[in-house]
């Protein structure tokens, strides 16, 4: 690994023989992205806006701050805690979907598949008031099911074009001219990315447009929507309303913010739910001990839903998911690139090619910087020794000052998984919430384990996901666990 061999920070060769920085140093992560975050520039960003239109990860500079600063108000935890009954309301869907295909004794499910459903329908009915799944039916029959699960695979198959191609004919053709070549190239990977981007923006605008048409009619028609104004899309909508007129975004930047939640949060929050679950039948253990802190919590406030803040108070509970987050972050590493000549500082020395101790890196411009998520979360030197084990304990007793004191960027709790800086996750609360709601509910009701014949292998290719080992399926995205009624007191 270039960790244990070069230390936090490396130059390393990439395509075309092209001179990258790798790093995960914490003074290099701040200089790249908080201190001179606009000199770096998310690496191959020039295909977002004809993906997901000109949303938040699509958008730079001013515009992105503009959107940023509209958008930060939405995900308050205000308005988080006003979004738990729509949250309960669905995680009760999955409770009863697996209730009925269990109810009978133990049996084999693809959690990952259901984690996948359920991210998307929270993400739907709290984004947007809009249900894609009845989370009834053993398959998802809504079209934008197929579609989200389909885009990242197929836009993986388009990653030359769209990394080398793209941005060189960006450069010399207008957007139309693309258009008309990517019409005439007789190339179905293209042509059903170009359909699956355009059947989300058709998606998104008829959902904006009914939710506008309801504003229009007055709060009573809004509060009959599936979110009852409380969904973010309506929250967002009436910020703008209220907005000064150089604050206002366009319709076409409100619009772009839907795929772009659901894309940027679906396939990331299947994958950490599902590695808490897989983590779970590995140490049940700890399936018992959160179980325990759920049933007493419920008993404490007489069986009643608990709150906002009952929830995200459940110390253990709590725990899990960090630890989770810190040793298995969905995503492993991020790309930026320098848009000027730059000088990164270092924490930690870094020897040349001519063995001379430097402390500063200099970057000449277009040098594209790779950030470690992974060993950010897993630096020895910061989190101690037992850093390569799943200890949710190790949050239940204060950090070791080493991480305390290493002004690591991230946004969250010293970790680098929700990214940092005027670029971080800016739903990171609301992807905390959904995990704990969807992890409570489903440790309080089901015990889970691992099949015996199945070894489950986590891949990475973007994103982390669960595959099986062996057999004619290996490379498919799936999580089999047994899954079986919880027994009660």
């Amino acid at each position: 690994m270039l960790a244990t061999e070069y230390g936090p920070t490396a130059q390393i060769t990439g395509f075309l023989g092209r001179k990258q920085l790798y790093t995960f140093d914490p003074k290099a992560m701040h200089h790249i992205l908080v201190k001179d975050g606009a000199l770096f520039q998310p690496h191959r960003i020039e295909s977002g806006p004809l993906l997901f239109g000109k949303g938040l990860l699509s958008t730079i500079g001013e515009q992105h701050r503009k959107q940023r600063k509209m958008l930060n108000p939405v995900f308050s935890i205000a308005h988080m805690r006003s979004m738990m009954p729509i949250f309960n309301n669905v995680v009760d869907q999955l409770r009863n979907a697996l209730t009925e295909r269990v109810q009978n004794g133990a049996r084999e499910i693809d959690l990952l598949g259901w984690m996948a459903r359920t991210a998307l329908e929270l993400i739907g009915q709290s984004g947007f008031g809009y249900s894609f799944d009845n989370m009834v039916d053993d398959v998802p029959r809504h079209e934008y099911s197929i579609v989200i699960k389909d885009l990242a695979p197929a836009l993986a198959r388009l990653a030359f074009a769209r990394f080398y191609l793209l941005p060189l004919a960006l450069k010399i053709l207008p957007t139309y001219a693309l258009t008309f070549i990517m019409n005439i190239t007789p190339w179905k990977s293209l042509h059903d990315v170009r359909d699956m981007v355009n059947y989300m923006h058709e998606l998104s605008v008829e959902v904006y447009e009914e939710k506008k048409c309801a504003f229009e009619e007055g709060d009573e028609a809004v509060v009959k929507q599936i979110g009852k104004g409380k969904d973010l899309l309506s929250i967002m909508m009436k910020e703008n309303r209220k907005a000064d007129s150089e604050d206002k975004l366009e319709e076409a930047e409100i619009i772009a913010q839907m795929s772009t939640f659901i894309f940027a949060a679906m396939d990331t929050t299947s994958s950490g739910l599902s590695r808490i679950l897989h983590l779970l039948t590995l140490h049940p253990e700890v399936q018992d001990k959160m179980r325990d802190e759920l049933i007493a919590a419920r008993r404490e406030h007489q069986g009643s839903q608990l709150s906002y803040d009952e929830l995200v108070g459940l110390p253990y509970l709590d725990a899990v998911c960090r630890e989770t987050l810190r040793l298995y972050a969905p995503v492993s590493s991020l790309l930026r690139k320098s848009t000027e000549d730059a000088i990164v500082p270092l924490s930690r020395p870094v020897r040349d090619a001519d063995g001379n101790e430097v402390t500063e890196i200099f970057l000449p411009k277009a040098t594209t910087v790779m950030i470690s998520i992974m060993n950010a979360n897993r630096d020895p030197k910061l989190w101690g020794p037992d850093v390569l084990e799943w200890k949710p304990e190790r949050w239940l007793s204060p950090l070791p000052e080493a991480i305390m004191n290493s002004k690591m960027p991230g946004v969250y709790s010293h970790l680098m998984t929700f990214n940092g800086g005027s670029r971080s996750c800016i739903g990171f609360k609301f992807s905390q919430l959904e995990m704990k709601v969807v992890i409570a509910m489903l440790v309080e009701n089901f015990k889970f384990s691992t099949p015996q014949n199945k070894e489950i292998f986590w891949q990475m290719s973007g994103i982390a996901s669960p595959v099986v080992v062996g057999g004619g399926n290996f490379g498919h995205p799936q999580l089999p666990l047994i899954v079986e009624l919880a027994k009660g007191d």
